[in-house]
């Protein structure tokens, strides 16, 4: 059997995907997550064979879990299952170190192929990410857009911050201190020009970095 965790935020997903791979009979969900900060204790805890993970996700989002798990346990392989499906969060999660990346709106067998595919350890692409993937390749450096000047870290902060979090906060989920969250505030600021945080906001809908 393969050893799957599953990490949503909402019960009711983890519920129709628990259903939707056990029904193959070769998968067993031996562990759900329902932030980011769960999935990293329970990958610890119970060593899955593969992690299935949202994007969105409270405490930690899943670029900061995808970084920490490569980092941590680079032999457990993760599978973004996610609703983004822009060329910027497929883009980084692979950079990042996820394995797979697939749309909520794919087939349901398609996820029990990609976690077969994960498991014997190769890399598993729905099609609209493989074509996101793809544009980025084709077009290389020569549109590069302002959202490509910036770490994984700024994004995540740029994020949380149009999503209304405070300083304080965004330094508590990602473990750094307050003045290293203004820090990249100020970068943020400086490389987008943007002047403050409403602009902030707008920059980050534009490139549906967060949901409305």
């Amino acid at each position: 059997m393969i050893k799957v965790l599953l990490a949503d935020d909402h019960d009711i997903v983890r519920a129709g995907l628990r259903r939707i791979v056990e029904e193959s009979g070769e998968i067993a969900v031996i562990a759900e997550a329902s932030d980011g900060r769960q999935v990293l204790g329970k990958v610890k805890d119970e060593c899955p064979d593969v992690v299935v993970v949202d994007i969105s996700m409270p405490l930690l989002d899943g670029f900061e879990v995808i970084s920490q798990l490569h980092s941590q346990h680079p032999q457990v392989p993760v599978l973004v299952l996610s609703m983004h499906e822009e060329e910027q969060y497929v883009v980084r999660a692979i950079g990042l170190g996820a394995k797979g990346y697939m749309s909520k709106r794919s087939a349901p067998e398609q996820l029990v192929s990609a976690i077969r595919k994960l498991y014997a350890g190769g890399f598993y692409l729905s099609e609209s990410a493989a074509e996101s993937v793809a544009f980025r390749l084709a077009r290389g450096n020569r549109e590069k857009s302002q959202l490509d000047t910036l770490s994984n870290r700024e994004v995540q902060v740029l994020r949380l911050l149009a999503m209304g979090q405070s300083v304080r906060e965004i330094a508590e989920s990602y473990s750094i201190s307050a003045k290293t969250v203004n820090t990249y505030r100020f970068r943020l600021m400086q490389k987008l020009s943007i002047r403050n945080i409403t602009e902030l906001t707008r920059f980050a809908i534009r490139n549906k970095l967060i949901d409305l």
